[in-house]
């Protein structure tokens, strides 16, 4: 899992944002908002609501900042709040989509395809591209909420099945299964020799 930059400087932060200082989880923010966002960008892909995932997930934080471990990285705790959130915003987007007007998915692969708003390209843009891309959009159109946040959180942020289960509120198994369904319908869209394994 990518690591929040700053995590070994947090411990005496976090300590005066839990005493009240306001200042210091403004710092907090700044040094790993930008971490978040682009995990967030990863799993909703959709700036809008990546930010507010990102608003979310630090009010999240700052409402449970006694719930915080010392001994653990902030960094690392606010990313599992992130990925949370993401899955949230992901089920809600579902279940708008489930109550709207059925919308046929298109599959000429002339629709736009989403492109994270980052100048330092994300590992998926890096390695898909024309046919290949465009087959990776249509598989994630087609995984649930909970699919595409397993999915995104262990192949695109390296997270192990334990972190993933942290972070979804889920059970090994679960998490387990999810990636593996993932990977199922990723792989049946590009074919056998797409390269990916369900879990490890």
């Amino acid at each position: 899992m990518e690591r929040m930059a700053g995590s070994d400087d947090d411990t005496e932060t976090v300590a005066q944002a839990r005493a009240g200082d306001a200042d210091a989880f403004r710092r907090l923010v700044e040094r790993h908002s930008r971490n978040v966002f682009r995990l967030a960008y990863r799993m909703t892909r959709n700036e809008h609501d990546a930010e507010d995932v990102v608003q979310e997930a630090f009010l999240r934080a700052y409402r449970n900042l006694d719930r915080f471990e010392e001994r653990a990285h902030f960094g690392s705790w606010v990313y599992r709040i992130a990925a949370n959130c993401a899955y949230d915003s992901l089920r809600a987007r579902e279940r708008r989509q489930e109550s709207a007007a059925p919308v046929t998915i298109d599959e000429t692969g002339d629709g736009p395809v989403a492109e994270p708003p980052s100048d330092e390209p994300a590992p998926d843009r890096l390695v898909f591209g024309g046919e290949v891309r465009r087959r990776v959009a249509l598989a994630m159109r087609r995984m649930s909420a909970l699919e595409k946040s397993a999915f995104t959180l262990r192949h695109f942020e390296g997270m192990s099945i334990e972190e993933i289960g942290r972070a979804l509120d889920l059970d090994a198994s679960a998490a387990k299964q999810s990636v593996f369904r993932a990977v199922r319908k990723l792989r049946n869209a590009l074919g056998r020799d797409a390269g990916l394994r369900p879990t490890t």
